[in-house]
């Protein structure tokens, strides 16, 4: 997938500004395709060079004025030929797993400092799409909602971006216990003697 067809997701409902695709990313989109602000505003321009999207300006009393994007008729048919083609498995590239990988090896107080961020981390982020997910719905339950409900893409987007955070979380608390448990089982590290006592043969036997 390249970063146009989720700027085009974005702008699917309703017309918006660069400011307010940016924002869309940062509390939904950006679950399932990261992009700085920057390389949103740049898209933008691109998919509007292309016919993708058609801005407009807006005059604002007392504040700048700004442009809005829709997706237009050959902006949708992108999306649906990016639809048409087979999607692409995923694969994890995560710094905190290369340090697992290498945790025989390594300061096991460190690994679990590193761990004990990302399950904070994990956690506020699993509870920020839970958060998004009961405003989605409303006073529905999340089956009348799936059943009813005028858009379900964002939400189902939504509801793996909390899944995909509570099994990170999980994962962190469960490697932390077993950091924990193989340190106590271990002991104290063995006291070594002085390097000096190896090499002054007149030293006395401890």
């Amino acid at each position: 997938m390249a970063l146009r067809h989720a700027v085009l997701a974005a702008l699917l409902d309703e017309e918006l500004s660069g400011y307010q695709v940016t924002k869309a990313f940062a509390a939904g989109v950006a679950n399932f395709w990261h992009a700085l602000p920057q390389q949103v505003y740049a898209e933008l321009a691109r998919l509007e060079r292309e016919g993708l999207v058609a801005g407009r300006e807006v005059v604002q009393e007392a504040r700048p004025n700004k442009r809005l994007f829709r997706v237009t008729d050959e902006g949708l048919a992108e999306l649906e030929g990016f639809a048409s083609a087979a999607a692409k498995p995923s694969f994890l590239r995560e710094d905190l797993l290369v340090q697992i990988q290498a945790a025989d090896h390594l300061d096991t107080d460190v690994l679990i400092e590193r761990l004990t961020e990302r399950f904070a981390f994990a956690e506020a982020k699993a509870a920020l799409f839970e958060e998004q997910l009961r405003r989605m719905r409303g006073e529905r339950t999340e089956a009348e909602f799936l059943l009813s409900g005028a858009r379900i893409g964002p939400y189902l987007t939504c509801r793996r971006g909390r899944d995909f955070e509570r099994a990170n979380r999980d994962w962190c608390r469960d490697v932390t216990e077993v950091l924990r448990a193989r340190r106590e089982a271990a002991g104290p590290p063995l006291r070594r003697s002085a390097p000096d006592q190896f090499l002054n043969p007149n030293s006395p036997t401890p």
